[in-house]
């Protein structure tokens, strides 16, 4: 993938991090100058390269390389503003394919780690449909309709569908395959697939509260009063306040006010009307209300934003601008060819898409006009 090569890093890691006339935090040094960043050098010497990108760039949208064609027709392109122009037509001519349904298709099979059966297909085909017809991203947590097309990935078209299983419809959240696949004790692993696919973050995920020592090795930093979830001098019969080799509380302070959400969800995601998720206790009995929460605690996306239901909850995370930079972030990742955030840590700076956001929120999260901003950002384009 592009990005600045080996050598090149090595180069830059070699070079002192301050000298003599220079600090490191960009303060003036002796001699009064400021200091300038080697990484910056670094990358101020990429230039434009457009028939590098749009190699990848055709890789990415359609899966196949560019014709000759359209090579030339960046390559003869009289000067550089002639080639971005080519460029970006061609950027978009590839969006506009059939081949962009099929990648788009994948791309969410990889991101939501399901599919390849009609259940399992349907969120990515939902999530995929988004992206091709430029609909609005949050859309994957609040709607109520249209949840459960199907996909032709040879014509690249979407055939719309409603989902026809019992309970509340909440976009993608409350999709049953999603809710059969990530089935588990407590409906964690549901939550757990939310969080990192959505807000890319792995638990705990709320830790900026003041420390607070709670008689265990290390103090408790979560943002919720550590007695809001339940343990077994509160009503419930798992300790989840235990302190005694981690402070439990830092992750269950919010999973346990997410997953009663999710508890109705039975082994084979199907809505019940009461909780149908086990515990890990002998003989695995379902669980309980008070297990998660004590009495007077309600469920919520995060620390005062409360969600009383699914239909709430996929507002709360549509209004949650984190997870709109976590669907930037994956895009750019995807365009940059790095792997999971999560799974691999390839985490993206703010600073780094703080443009694409911008625009991204600002188009009413529009998902086509997104991916164009990314395949056509500077740092696509340079190497």
């Amino acid at each position: 993938m592009k990005r600045i090569s080996i050598l090149l890093m090595a180069a830059a890691l070699a070079v002192p991090a301050c000298s003599s006339d220079s600090s490191s935090d960009g303060t003036p040094g002796d001699d009064g100058t400021t200091p300038t960043d080697e990484w910056d050098k670094e990358l101020a010497k990429r230039e434009y390269d457009y028939n590098a990108a749009l190699r990848i760039v055709a890789l990415r949208l359609t899966g196949d390389l560019p014709t000759m064609t359209e090579i030339l027709a960046v390559a003869n392109a009289p000067d550089l503003p002639s080639k971005k122009a080519a460029y970006e037509t061609l950027v978009a001519d590839y969006m506009a394919r059939p081949t962009f349904a099929r990648q788009m298709f994948f791309f969410w099979r990889d991101t939501f780690k399901m599919g390849e059966t009609a259940e399992l297909d349907f969120a990515p085909a939902y999530a995929a449909q988004l992206s091709v017809e430029n609909q609005d991203y949050r859309n994957l947590f609040t709607a109520t309709t249209g949840t459960c097309p199907t996909v032709d990935i040879n014509a690249g078209t979407f055939t719309p569908g409603n989902c026809t299983y019992a309970g509340p419809i909440a976009g993608v959240i409350t999709d049953k395959g999603a809710m059969r696949h990530y089935f588990g004790n407590f409906a964690f692993r549901r939550v757990k697939w939310i969080e990192e696919t959505f807000d890319c973050l792995k638990f705990p995920v709320e830790m900026a509260g003041t420390p607070q020592e709670v008689g265990g090795p290390s103090p408790y930093t979560g943002e919720w009063p550590f007695a809001s979830i339940s343990g077994t001098n509160n009503g419930g019969r798992v300790n989840f306040l235990d302190v005694s080799s981690v402070i439990c509380a830092n992750c269950h302070q919010t999973l346990n006010h997410i997953a009663p959400l999710f508890a109705n969800y039975d082994a084979m995601g199907v809505y019940q009307t009461a909780i149908s998720v086990p515990t890990p206790l002998d003989g695995a009995p379902m669980a309980r209300l008070t297990d998660y929460l004590p009495a007077g605690e309600t469920t919520a996306w995060r620390y005062q934003v409360p969600a009383a239901d699914l239909p709430g909850l996929g507002a709360a995370i549509a209004a949650d601008t984190d997870v709109a930079k976590c669907g930037v972030a994956r895009i750019w990742n995807w365009a940059m060819g790095k792997q999971d955030i999560v799974d691999t840590l390839s985490e993206v700076p703010a600073e780094t898409i703080q443009t694409q956001l911008d625009n991204f929120i600002a188009s009413g999260y529009k998902m086509k006009d997104l991916i164009f901003a990314v395949y056509t950002a500077d740092d696509f384009v340079k190497f």
